[in-house]
């Protein structure tokens, strides 16, 4: 059956000055897990509905750890978005995915530990599948609307998500890189891509590389204003991108093919008698639809 299409997008607030948005507004939501990172402003291009978020909130209120997650993807999800893109920077392990170039991100190698990664725990369990974290169908569409921009775009790769705030080590980074065949790493992407899939919503990752991390000989160690020098020309580049996804994407659509709208189909384990009312009336937005 379908369904309104509603394209979200959580990233840094250079993405949000798009061309032609209409009837922008920054609205405000509240959700059971608290407030989102900051308003989230709505409005429509080419037909299509959009939803912004700023992830750390604007003026990069927020830590990676401190990001409140759930909140973000319920609010989202409550709003009634379909399709989320996460678009953040990244540092690279490879040569040939250099400062500048986007990755459109398949895999998560989760390393973070101080962030609260379910929606669901004691009093209603579940366990959705992330085998495969992103949806082909929007990382289809990322990956066209990049080249059509005229960005390089590396499709496929794997995003090592660390919890930060520091920067990896020189150990860490050899072994992320070497033994673990990580492709970029960050600290953002985790778990929002697991609370989507928990939530049914499309997710695709899009790494904007600022930096080669602490591994490569050539470049040394991070360097934070090197990076805001990058992030400032990949910002232009995000929106080029973000700008093409109405057109590619429609202002409606049929059924995941790839099932992440009905990723909690066979998900939840508590019997219904046994399920606390408190934790389901929690679960109104992201699991409505299989809780009633």
């Amino acid at each position: 059956m379908s369904k309104e299409t509603m394209i979200a997008v959580i990233g840094g607030s250079g993405l949000y000055e798009i061309d032609g948005l209409e009837g922008a507004e920054w609205i405000t939501v509240e959700t059971p897990w608290g407030a989102p990172s900051d308003q989230i402003l709505t409005g429509s291009l080419n037909g299509v509905k959009m939803a912004f978020l700023p992830r750390h909130g604007r003026g990069h209120v927020h830590s990676p750890t401190e990001v409140p997650y759930r909140a973000n993807i319920d609010a989202l999800k409550r709003i009634g978005a379909t399709d989320v893109f996460s678009i953040s920077a990244c540092g690279s392990f490879r040569e040939e995915m250099a400062p500048g170039h986007f990755v459109i991100v398949d895999q998560f190698i989760d390393r973070t530990f101080a962030r609260d990664k379910s929606f669901f725990g004691s009093g209603c369990v579940a366990h959705v599948s992330v085998a495969h974290p992103t949806c082909p169908r929007l990382s289809d569409a990322a990956e066209t609307a990049a080249k059509d921009a005229g960005i390089t775009v590396h499709r496929g790769g794997t995003y090592l998500c660390m919890e930060g705030p520091q920067f990896s080590t020189l150990a860490e980074s050899k072994m992320y890189r070497e033994s673990w065949g990580c492709d970029v790493i960050g600290m953002t992407n985790m778990p929002e891509a697991k609370l989507a899939r928990e939530a049914e919503l499309c997710y695709a990752s899009v790494a904007m590389v600022t930096d080669y991390d602490s591994w490569h000989p050539d470049h040394g160690e991070v360097d934070v204003s090197a990076i805001i020098a990058t992030l400032q020309g990949n910002s232009a580049n995000g929106r080029a991108l973000v700008s093409r996804l109405p057109d590619l994407l429609g202002a409606t659509r049929e059924g995941c093919e790839h099932g992440c709208d009905t990723a909690l189909e066979f998900a939840i384990l508590t019997a219904p008698d046994k399920r606390d009312p408190a934790v389901v009336a929690k679960l109104d937005a992201v699991a409505g639809r299989v809780l009633g």
